[in-house]
């Protein structure tokens, strides 16, 4: 989407950035003509990145992790700094 210069002059007067609208615009509700994050969908959010961040320190401490699929089956997972990962 392509910003007018209306929304434009509103962040500027209001405080609002263009990663503030490009999160709104990811992950807020349809309300009619409006996409909303409000309050309570912001700590919710957090949470969630939170929890992701939990997971992701702990892949780093693996030295990554890879998973072997084959279709829908899930046949094995190792971390990927092992000296016999397959890479």
């Amino acid at each position: 989407m392509q910003p007018t210069r209306h929304i434009k002059q509103r962040m500027s007067q209001r405080g609002f950035n263009q990663d503030m609208v490009n999160l709104v615009l990811t992950h807020g509700a349809i309300e009619g003509d409006k996409c909303v994050v409000g309050h309570k969908e912001a700590l919710q959010r957090l949470r969630e990145l939170d929890s992701e961040r939990r997971v992701l320190t702990k892949i780093l401490d693996k030295g990554g992790v890879a998973v072997v699929a084959d279709g829908d089956a899930l046949i094995t997972v190792y971390n990927r700094d092992s000296k016999n990962s397959w890479q």
